[in-house]
């Protein structure tokens, strides 16, 4: 990612919160799903720590565009769930930027929680288990492509 570019804190507009959720919320479950499941098969999440991920429930809801996504862990791959019975045993909660930002690396998920960006609920042995994962991942280089870096 280009050093230079950062990406600012934001709030989308409630109106699109209010669209967003009552929207279908499969679309964004089955994309984070395959990114998931991607970063899996490329052997950029530690192995190690996947074992401890074993049918645990997760949700991640986008909270200002009303998005929510809600997997599990089961048998070597992530999987969607679109019927839940019972309360995440993880969940993260936070606006669009802070997981924009968390996943460009800008900010790290402890000072998006210190600072009241990122909610974190469920238990905590998990959550520290899922951030080190998140922390040890190594992500390619993206080539230069010249257009990008103008």
């Amino acid at each position: 990612m280009d050093q230079n570019f950062t990406i600012p804190k934001f709030r989308l507009p409630a109106i699109i919160g209010e669209i967003g959720k009552r929207l279908p919320q499969w679309p964004h479950t089955l994309t984070l799903i395959a990114g998931l499941n991607v970063a899996l098969k490329m052997k950029l999440l530690p192995e190690s720590e996947l074992t401890a991920l074993e049918d645990k429930l997760f949700s991640i809801h986008v909270l200002d565009t009303g998005g929510k996504a809600t997997f599990t862990y089961r048998d070597g791959l992530f999987r969607p769930l679109f019927q839940v019975t019972r309360e995440p045993d993880l969940a993260f909660a936070a606006n669009l930027s802070a997981f924009l930002q968390l996943v460009a690396r800008q900010e790290d998920p402890d000072t998006l929680f210190f600072n009241r960006e990122l909610e974190i609920t469920g238990d905590t042995e998990l959550g520290l288990i899922v951030k080190n994962m998140l922390d040890a991942i190594e992500w390619p280089s993206l080539p230069h492509i010249p257009l990008l870096h103008r």
